[in-house]
């Protein structure tokens, strides 16, 4: 587990997107973008989809900055 919660908090506190925030976006409760941020579960990959789509709608920005974070990375290795 790691690297997805690892990119979504910095990106929700680069961008000052509370968890709340992004999970009500998300439809679903705070408790899960806890667990991620926590690194206590990792998303799956369609939720890396909808997490993405609902940064979008709430800063463009913290949506890119997300796929920098957790997905160039990997690119990168290839």
């Amino acid at each position: 587990m790691g690297r997805a919660g690892r990119a979504l908090k910095e990106t929700l506190e680069t961008y000052a997107i509370s968890q709340n925030k992004l999970a009500v976006t998300m439809g679903m409760e705070r408790t899960v973008v806890y667990r991620w941020v926590h690194e206590r579960t990792d998303p799956t990959g369609e939720t890396i989809v909808e997490i993405v789509r609902s940064l979008n709608q709430l800063d463009p920005s913290a949506a890119k900055a997300f796929i920098a974070l957790y997905l160039i990375p990997v690119l990168n290795e290839y």
